[in-house]
């Protein structure tokens, strides 16, 4: 059974830091492309950036360019998001998901098929 776990979410003030963890259960994190989605309350959900299985290039939203950075470590089979410089606007739960398909670029969240059950990120004073 393919699952993936999310962790790391939590309170922090503007300006601080987070690093979000998405463990994978059941298969190989580098034979699927791997996106970090998120969903503020009352908002549709965006994608923040993701890394591909073609060739484990990374991709960014705008409002992450600069801040946040995407990695993946395979002998742990976990990806990470790590997030600088945040912002009340990134207050939101955040999701990993798996898709097979080889991206080239950040796609609609549509177009993946396997999801955490989210984690919390608030940033607030």
């Amino acid at each position: 059974q393919l699952q993936l776990v999310e962790s790391g979410g939590g309170l922090v003030q503007p300006g601080g830091s987070l690093r979000l963890s998405c463990l994978a259960r059941g298969f190989r994190l580098d034979y699927y492309t791997i996106g970090w989605f998120r969903q503020a309350t009352g908002k549709e959900r965006e994608g923040v950036s993701c890394i591909s299985r073609r060739d484990g290039s990374t991709y960014y939203a705008d409002a992450a360019k600069g801040r946040f950075t995407m990695s993946r470590d395979n002998a742990k089979n976990t990806v990470y998001l790590q997030m600088n410089s945040l912002k009340p606007e990134d207050t939101a739960i955040y999701y990993c998901a798996a898709t097979p398909i080889a991206v080239s670029g950040l796609d609609s969240w549509t177009r993946y098929m396997y999801w955490g059950q989210g984690t919390q990120v608030t940033v607030s004073s």
